[in-house]
């Protein structure tokens, strides 16, 4: 059977940079767990960021490639270098995924780490650009297709047709 990761903070824990959850409900999400399909996982405190914590994204005009290959950085709001963290976090997720046999993850959108369609700048004001964060990154790169939850029933699809 395969699994899927998923955001902690997308199944209610309140693991986000403010503390808080971004819950997403939905008979989907309730077959995969009556299943025993979800694997939960917030890679950042599986890294070992605490929560709260400074809200970080990519450096302006960096992708999450660059900062995996070592060039480019996460920077918290106050201007803090936490790319080590967040790489760290990235090979959790990975790990993860594969001891537990996922073949898909579902991720927060947005997330330095989780996001797959879009991050936010790096300006720290809100703004958004298309691309992937680091954990989504490096779960792709390994063959693990990463969903939005926008993108919950092309995910069901996948599911239904993978081997």
């Amino acid at each position: 059977m395969k699994r899927i990761l998923v955001s902690s903070c997308l199944l209610g824990a309140p693991v986000r940079y403010d503390g808080r959850a971004k819950t997403l409900a939905g008979p989907l999400l309730d077959l995969w767990r009556r299943e025993g399909r979800i694997v939960p996982l917030c890679p950042e405190m599986a890294a070992g960021l605490p929560v709260p914590r400074a809200p970080a994204e990519i450096a302006p005009g960096v992708t999450a490639l660059q900062v995996l290959s070592g060039q480019g950085q996460v920077l918290t709001d106050g201007g803090e270098d936490v790319t080590a963290p967040f790489v760290r976090a990235a090979e959790l997720a990975l790990q993860a995924a594969r001891a537990h046999d996922c073949a898909f993850a579902l991720l927060t959108d947005g997330s330095p780490s989780c996001g797959s369609l879009f991050v936010h700048t790096g300006e720290h004001d809100g703004t958004r650009r298309p691309g992937r964060g680091l954990a989504a990154e490096m779960l792709e790169r390994h063959g693990i297709r990463v969903f939005a939850p926008s993108r919950i029933t092309e995910l069901a699809a996948a599911l239904r047709a993978a081997p």
